[in-house]
């Protein structure tokens, strides 16, 4: 696919201007404005923005504040349903399991748990499909404790050679910072290419990786991120993360006739509105538009 030109749309726009403008019109940059527009678009956030692409067709990556840590917020229950998956592949929990739960495991914001509290509870694949696509909480917790809780994850992203991501606590508390000690965070390069590893190399089955992709497809919270930023054409899955004054978005672009891209892209400490960090991460989904 010829890669589009990056062009101000209208005379004097600022690069950030032009990045958010609904004129704007995608098209190859060079690097030095890419450098200079991913740091407008975290002047404008007021906060730390972390940036990470990685084109696995050349094997270009590039980013901003690729190696400083981040919370991962909500971001970790992609990897967290890759390790259902991978379990599934090695016959130790089919994805039909189904997992009972009590009013009691109910956390804040579990939109599709909270509606099957008894019974016969949810199977695997269900918990991971609310986890990823509602960002559902609860989902998220009774998919750590099935599979060995937080250390079991990091574990696991050891097994798939991601030597800086780290899980340490359930919901809510992984959302809360743990200064000086980097409880529950990764780096924008370090989610990429587990992404990468997850989603395109062999630590799952090809059916398992085309499940998580779905799954990752068919999330509803990322409208207004990454998603918002790159053009209509191209295909995109993704997760969100969101916690006080962070906003995250990691996943996976396909370009029309080219290889797929894998993005992250952590916002965090930014005082601005929900409305200006959204805006932000779909100036990022407009920069890998423009790389």
């Amino acid at each position: 696919m010829q890669r589009r030109q990056f062009l101000n749309a209208t005379t004097g726009l600022t690069t950030l201007t032009a990045l958010l403008s609904p004129k704007f019109v995608w098209g190859r940059t060079e690097m030095p404005e890419l450098d200079a527009a991913v740091r407008e678009l975290e002047s404008q956030s007021r906060g730390r923005l972390g940036v990470h692409f990685i084109d696995t067709g050349d094997g270009r990556e590039w980013g901003y504040r690729s190696d400083e840590r981040f919370l991962m917020l909500s971001t970790f229950k992609t990897l967290a349903s890759a390790l259902v998956l991978e379990r599934a592949d090695q016959g130790k929990a089919p994805l039909s399991k189904r997992v009972r739960y009590h009013q009691r495991d109910l956390v804040q914001w579990s939109p599709v748990t909270e509606k099957h509290v008894g019974g016969q509870g949810l199977s695997l694949a269900q918990l991971c499909e609310a986890t990823i696509t509602t960002s559902d909480n609860t989902a998220a917790n009774l998919i750590l404790r099935e599979v060995g809780g937080p250390a079991a994850l990091t574990a696991f992203l050891r097994r798939i050679g991601d030597p800086v991501t780290r899980l340490d606590r359930t919901e809510p508390e992984l959302n809360e910072p743990s200064p000086g000690e980097d409880l529950d965070t990764t780096t924008p390069r370090a989610m990429a290419r587990s992404l990468r590893t997850l989603l395109l190399g062999e630590a799952l089955s090809p059916a398992s990786r085309e499940q998580l992709a779905a799954w990752l497809k068919a999330n509803t919270t990322g409208d207004k991120r990454l998603r918002a930023g790159v053009p209509p054409s191209w295909g995109i899955g993704e997760k969100t993360g969101t916690a006080g004054p962070s906003a995250n978005d990691a996943g996976i672009v396909w370009p029309p006739g080219a290889a797929p891209i894998l993005v992250s892209a952590y916002l965090a400490d930014s005082p601005a509105s929900a409305a200006v960090r959204e805006r932000t991460l779909a100036g990022v989904g407009r920069l890998l538009a423009a790389w």
